[in-house]
């Protein structure tokens, strides 16, 4: 059964959390249904930080110098 948890703070403390969920499945610290929740748990984890990138990504700005204001940035 998978238990909820608080979501993370932020992007920062969902990695840490994700990190020590791949860290434990990896070394075999877990038995298999828990590692089935972990797995779970870390997907959830995944979407959070895919979603707190995509807001960052909205937010960035580049100034342009040459009209002193702001443009959005464009990944190429």
């Amino acid at each position: 059964m998978v238990t909820k948890t608080k979501s993370p703070a932020d992007f920062e403390e969902a990695m840490a959390e994700l990190e020590q969920i791949v860290l434990q499945i990896e070394n075999n610290e877990v038995k298999l249904e828990t590692a089935l929740e972990k797995y779970q748990l870390g997907m959830a984890l995944i979407k959070f930080c895919q979603e707190k990138l995509a807001e960052v990504e909205q937010k960035v700005k580049i100034l342009d110098t040459d009209t002193d204001s702001l443009k959005d940035f464009n990944v190429v």
